[in-house]
């Protein structure tokens, strides 16, 4: 067989754009901020993880300028080499001191720190317990180890916990807990009280990817450890810059000791080009507004309970309960595919973006439309997203001929 029959055989986006509902790819034609122009036209940015709003602030744009000035635009080399500057080491010390460990590792993107950090530390007769929600790069990094993966039910502690009595019979394995800080697609926020006691009763590690906790969660914007006062007592903690740090890498802090363990055996980190000087510059900065500008996260928390009362409010509207207030990821449930990518597009006309989820990362009648906001959207705004959002969801309410599914 044609290794590229399955290239021919792909029609499903092909026949989303024949319907006008093909969802991907809009360009924008000015930077990431809480409105846009996307091709063209005013656009309420409902569906970014600009969470704080620092994507476009001046002095962050300036960082990155002028760490392009000093350096260059790249390090043409890996960390291990030529590729490390002054920069890559005093962002790892500030990262450690605002995440309050003692160590921290950056890479290159996120995706790419979730498996440097799982592989290398996972070994052959080891296990890891994966929330089974976990983002795509935590499950390409269980795939990547050479150990055991078991995946325990979404915020199911006694699954877990019967996962974790399967792994103490089995001596000398050792453990990894693997979870979403925040769970990007249901904005759930982990059970980390009761993943931290069960790892200290069955002496497993914690790993906890706060992409979306960092300046979300916390009073300083810490994260989820912070949220839940248990800093001290999680044993690792991913972070990514492309969110809250309005840049793009990823970083992972720990202790001294197993930081300086992955650092010399995670093959991701090590055969590959170290972060450019501009997003450390970017990433740098950002981190010191987060710092000195906590007030950020409280009015992103203000902005995620206003959205989700105004949400709910709207009489066509169902919601995915993440069960708290202060994240600003918000699911629009809409079943179909059909309908799901038809909403997608009448709101896009009528002036806001959000992002439409489907098969395979939910399931086929259980399509939603991801919505997230920013710490810099103002009220008006807000109220005119959903002022659309109401008329829209009318509109889809008295339609029944888009609830099709696209075949595989």
């Amino acid at each position: 067989m044609d290794l590229f029959q399955k290239c021919q055989d792909y029609t499903r986006a092909k026949q989303a754009m024949a319907l006008n509902v093909y969802p991907y790819f809009h360009f924008l034609n000015s930077g990431q901020d809480s409105e846009v122009i996307m091709e063209g036209k005013r656009t309420l940015m409902f569906g970014s993880n600009n969470y704080l709003g620092l994507t476009s602030d001046p002095r962050v744009k300036e960082a990155a300028i002028k760490a392009v000035e000093k350096y260059g635009t790249g390090c043409s080399g890996s960390r291990f080499l030529n590729g490390t500057l002054d920069i890559h080491i005093e962002l790892e010390a500030e990262l450690a001191a605002f995440l309050q460990k003692e160590a921290a590792l950056v890479f290159s993107t996120g995706y790419q720190s979730n498996l440097a950090i799982i592989s290398s530390l996972v070994g052959r007769n080891d296990y890891i317990l994966s929330d089974s929600l976990n983002h795509a790069s935590i499950i390409d990094g269980t795939r990547l180890a050479i150990g055991r993966t078991l995946k325990f039910k979404h915020n199911d502690m006694a699954d877990l916990e019967r996962l974790l009595e399967k792994c103490a019979a089995d001596e000398g394995a050792g453990v990894l807990i693997v979870t979403d800080g925040v769970f990007s697609m249901e904005g759930d926020i982990c059970n980390l009280p009761e993943i931290v006691r069960l790892a200290k009763k069955y002496g497993a590690r914690t790993l906890v990817d706060d992409a979306h906790s960092i300046g979300v969660l916390g009073e300083r914007g810490r994260g989820t450890a912070e949220y839940f006062g248990l800093t001290d007592q999680v044993d690792l903690i991913m972070n990514t810059f492309s969110k809250t740090l309005a840049s793009l890498g990823g970083c992972v802090v720990g202790s001294e000791q197993v930081i300086h363990y992955i650092k010399h055996n995670a093959r991701p980190f090590i055969f590959s080009a170290s972060i450019p000087p501009a997003n450390i510059g970017a990433a740098r900065e950002a981190l010191r507004i987060l710092s000195v500008e906590p007030e950020r996260v409280r009015r992103l928390n203000e902005i995620a309970a206003y959205m989700k009362q105004g949400l709910q409010s709207l009489p066509h509207v169902r919601i995915h309960d993440s069960g708290n207030n202060l994240v600003p990821i918000i699911p629009v449930m809409t079943g179909t595919v059909g309908r799901t990518l038809v909403t997608a597009r009448i709101l896009l006309e009528n002036g806001v973006y959000v992002n439409p989820v489907l098969p395979p990362a939910v399931a086929i009648e259980s399509c939603l439309l991801r919505t997230s906001y920013t710490a810099t959207h103002t009220n008006a705004q807000l109220d005119e997203g959903l002022a659309i959002f109401d008329a829209v969801t009318r509109e889809m309410a008295a339609n029944t001929d888009v609830d099709f599914n696209l075949p595989d």
